[in-house]
């Protein structure tokens, strides 16, 4: 739960969620223009979101031999009730080094 929330807690992971959601499928070069930010910055928001399991990837080729990355939203639903979080406290563990 908590690795969902933080990917979802940056507006600009959930501009890419939303973006996927309406269009559909998209490859990083045309989802980084149309949401006006850097292919660089997008990998890195993409790469959150797919380690929460909120967006997949599928590497394809073109007919002109380059390697497209294509992104798409991956079905969620959160139920986000006190019990719930009181269920997930439990599974949570505290780390000193930290």
């Amino acid at each position: 739960m908590l690795a969902t929330l933080a990917a979802l807690s940056n507006p600009h992971r959930l501009r890419v969620v939303a973006a996927l959601a309406a269009g559909g499928r998209n490859y990083v070069s045309q989802l980084a223009r149309e949401l006006n930010i850097s292919r660089p910055l997008l990998h890195l928001h993409l790469q959150k979101l797919e380690e929460a399991g909120l967006v997949t990837s599928q590497m394809e080729l073109s007919n002109d031999g380059k390697a497209l990355n294509y992104f798409d939203a991956a079905p969620f639903a959160i139920d986000l009730t006190p019990a719930a979080i009181a269920e997930a406290v439990r599974t949570l563990t505290t780390n000193p080094e930290k």
